[in-house]
């Protein structure tokens, strides 16, 4: 803990919330929003904030997290409690919501993981499948985000969006990215009923128990309500790329006893009912995605705009993920 933590003025921070003095210290392990956790010496909280420096439009939005957590916490899905949100920039120099600190181990080192051995880390795969299902089971009427997105044209929408993002990041020239895009583009599937979507959802974005259980899922800044089988692409493309990382993302699906894409596809498939047969083109649009958000987090670490470690590897990552969608894209 410090009293100076890169991104957060604590004396106005202290001053907005009336505590005490603050002690805060950025949690390991994110390259977007900004984590840290935060107290006065007696209560603890997490605290989320947007990334210094270069900010893409809509792509950092506190107000979205905070919406999303508040209508799913008490849910099937665990998430912490909501306490507070401060779109004012003026407090900290930008956006930010404090919620619950809440007990848990981010599995982001696949060593560690393996220490469980094969078949809690298998029960906790399966866990992790088990709670997408969930997710992608709730009403978004019910929980009140009836109008969190737009489910109409959804792909196509996305597609246009990420290629939106990645004009806003370009700084050198990335072979085949714009293939890949063109390619998505003019094989879009046709979408199952829409659901709450998380849109990064993967082991170390989700809290894990004592006992093997996910006690909260973290991470909310890309959630929507739009097509469920992006997820589900998403958490086979980490899967299928878990060996090429190179510590900078985890790759947690090579301990032994995770499932590979395929058991992953098919729990989901028998838990949620729906038509899977066009993962692959699910998986080619989540490599096309994180090429383009690593890509800006790459942007971002040459303007000197982030903060924390292994940024200086990201940009070699990003062909990796271009490659992996086109060979996916081979596939259909």
């Amino acid at each position: 803990m410090t009293d100076n933590p890169p991104g957060l003025d604590l004396a106005r921070l202290r001053d907005h919330l009336g505590t005490g003095p603050l002690r805060a210290e950025l949690i390991e392990g994110g390259r977007s929003n900004l984590t840290y956790r935060l107290t006065d010496g007696t209560e603890h909280w997490v605290l989320r904030r947007p990334p210094l420096g270069h900010v893409l439009a809509t792509a950092h939005d506190m107000g979205r997290e905070f919406r999303v957590l508040s209508a799913l916490h008490g849910s099937p899905v665990p998430v912490p409690r909501p306490i507070r949100l401060t779109e004012d920039p003026e407090v900290i120099g930008a956006p930010f919501y404090l919620m619950e600190l809440v007990e848990g181990t981010a599995h982001r080192d696949s060593a560690a993981l393996a220490a469980l051995g094969p078949e809690r880390v298998r029960a906790l795969a399966d866990h992790l499948v088990d709670t997408l299902v969930a997710l992608h089971a709730i009403d978004p009427q019910e929980v009140g985000l009836a109008d969190f997105g737009r489910p109409e044209g959804f792909l196509e929408r996305q597609v246009r969006r990420w290629s939106k993002q990645l004009d806003a990041s370009r700084s050198r020239e990335v072979p085949g990215i714009d293939a890949l895009r063109d390619r998505l583009a003019a094989a879009l599937p046709d979408s199952p009923a829409p659901a709450l979507v998380h849109g990064d959802y993967r082991l170390d974005n989700v809290l894990v128990g004592p006992d093997d259980r996910i006690t909260a899922v973290l991470d909310w800044e890309m959630s929507t309500l739009g097509d469920p089988l992006t997820d589900l692409g998403l958490l086979v493309m980490y899967t299928e790329l878990a060996d090429r990382f190179a510590g900078v993302i985890p790759g947690v699906a090579l301990a032994p006893g995770f499932p590979g894409s395929a058991e992953l596809v098919g729990r989901y498939a028998a838990g949620s009912g729906r038509d899977v047969s066009s993962v692959d083109w699910y998986v080619a649009f989540a490599s096309f995605k994180l090429a383009v958000v690593l890509e800006g987090i790459h942007f971002r670490f040459q303007q000197g705009g982030t903060v924390g470690a292994g940024f200086d590897r990201v940009g070699a990552l990003v062909p990796i993920f271009v490659q992996h969608g086109l060979d996916a894209l081979k596939e259909r």
